[in-house]
């Protein structure tokens, strides 16, 4: 008996990889999640959606984005060789817009009005408004009231592009609070509404569109370090909170004999509340009407995170990584804050390339992989740019400091 690809394969029909995964949510959100899956796997692979989608990224995203070879960062380590997936230069400035045009583009089939979402950092909101302007839908984007302040630029984008942001100043006003919001939204009205989740998370289908969606990353990338090199890479490393620019890369490259690194954010120490690293610190149980990994009390309540990078700081993370880890298949690793800095300051003074703090952990940990692994190939997904983020590490991480 032949053996289905590994993609054909995950998740099984109730959203399940392994373990992980799965939907428990209420009767009428799992009828709309039905619909949806329904609709994704028909529309969603028919001729007419995949040449407009494929159009779309050609035209209007930008899209192939390139592999870039480090140099100068390479050498000034004097370790592996370090090559960046420039996610940052796709239209609005990260990884986001990969899913958030598909998301939209199968709202439009559905005859949906209104497009709702959380954001941590901005760069999904930004995306998804933007999406809901091409496509001439109403947005709603929930944002924790301290990310709000944080990534004020992206606020203003948002707002510009025609967006509602909600505030949410429940819990700690952050990622996961931010979700919470947008879920009730939904809720509310998921006849007119489309919940265009953020990351590889939340009930079936979600986390298999959201990874489809964005492994246009991994199979470019493939493609064009062959091209460039003759062979694969030897690592791939992506930052991962949730996981959508991780699992998007990691997606074209399972199967391939490349080690794949979760690089999550290991905040400032190893406490409650001080870190965000889910599958480095976290156990089994159930967030968002889905099984996987999770920062969690004995009671099974999310617990307080914590990171630099506000698309990082979500108390679990997507099914899909939560399996792969399970089966060795990918290694989780970590950046300190501090350690992103160094790196965001790194890249940007070495390669002319100022990256968000999100991306700046995959930065950081493959900086020191390179050190470890001299005779090796790295390649970073670059997820985002850091326009977002300029006057927060200013303000906060002086120039200065870092000379």
């Amino acid at each position: 008996m032949q053996v289905k690809p590994y993609l054909r394969q995950f998740p099984d029909k109730d959203g399940f990889f392994g373990r992980f995964g799965g939907s428990d949510v209420p009767p009428d959100i799992a009828r709309e999640c039905e619909r949806i899956r329904e609709a994704y796997l028909t529309i969603g692979n028919s001729y007419d959606f995949v040449t407009q989608l494929r159009d779309i990224r050609k035209h209007f995203q930008g899209r192939p984005t390139p592999v870039y070879y480090a140099k100068r960062l390479t050498e000034t380590i004097g370790g592996g060789r370090i090559y960046l997936k420039r996610e940052d230069l796709n239209h609005t400035g990260a990884h986001k817009l990969n899913h958030c045009m598909g998301e939209g583009l199968l709202a439009s089939y559905l005859g949906k009005r209104k497009l709702i979402a959380e954001t941590g950092a901005g760069q999904h909101g930004v995306a998804l408004a933007t999406a809901a302007a091409y496509f001439g839908m109403e947005c709603e984007i929930h944002m924790g009231a301290v990310d709000i302040i944080k990534e004020h630029p992206n606020v203003v984008r948002m707002e510009i592009l025609g967006a509602k942001v909600v505030p949410v100043t429940r819990g700690q006003g952050t990622l996961k609070d931010a979700v919470d919001s947008a879920f009730d939204a939904w809720v509310a009205d998921p006849e007119a509404s489309l919940y265009a989740i953020g990351s590889v998370v939340g009930p079936h289908p979600f986390p298999m569109m959201v990874r489809d969606f964005q492994s246009v990353v991994g199979f470019e990338a493939k493609d064009q370090f062959v091209e460039m090199m003759g062979v694969l890479p030897d690592n791939v490393v992506a930052c991962c909170g949730g996981g959508s620019n991780s699992m998007g890369i990691f997606a074209a490259f399972i199967e391939d004999p490349c080690e794949l690194h979760a690089v999550e954010p290991l905040g400032r120490g190893s406490g409650v509340g001080e870190h965000a690293a889910s599958l480095m610190y976290g156990h089994e149980g159930d967030i968002h009407g889905f099984h996987t990994v999770v920062l969690a009390d004995e009671d099974g309540a999310p617990s307080p995170v914590y990171s630099i990078a506000s698309g990082l700081d979500y108390p679990g993370v997507g099914p899909e990584h939560a399996y792969l880890h399970s089966i060795d298949r990918t290694i989780a690793g970590g950046a300190t804050d501090e350690e992103a800095v160094r790196a965001f300051y790194a890249l940007s003074r070495l390669e002319g390339i100022i990256p968000a703090l999100e991306s700046a952990h995959a930065v950081a940990y493959a900086m020191e992989l390179a050190k470890q692994r001299p005779y090796e190939s790295i390649l970073v997904n670059l997820s985002g740019r850091g326009d977002k983020d300029v006057d927060f590490v200013y303000e906060n991480y002086p120039p200065a400091q870092y000379a």
